[in-house]
């Protein structure tokens, strides 16, 4: 009997897809400065495995994390509907 572990989910926008199977997505999120209380944005970009090459520049996709596919890529795109 195998425990079903729940796999981290991102959302994020299509920066650029210069690779066969891979977009690169950016994530955006806001950081609590911890000594000064602002808010600021941080932007971080991951390598998403794309098998059919539907992700374009512009859209916005979620993908999950999985087992490493490359070395940069451990991220999955997630179907539209999910």
């Amino acid at each position: 009997m195998e425990k079903e572990t729940k796999k981290k989910v991102f959302k994020g926008s299509v920066v650029a897809s210069p690779m066969q199977k891979t977009a690169i997505v950016a994530v955006t999120r806001y950081v609590r400065h911890p000594q000064y209380g602002k808010y600021r944005q941080v932007t971080k970009r991951y390598k998403v495995h794309d098998p059919d090459g539907i992700a374009n520049p512009g859209d916005v996709v979620s993908f999950e994390a999985c087992r490493p596919i490359s070395k940069e890529k451990r991220f999955r795109l997630l179907p539209k509907d999910v």
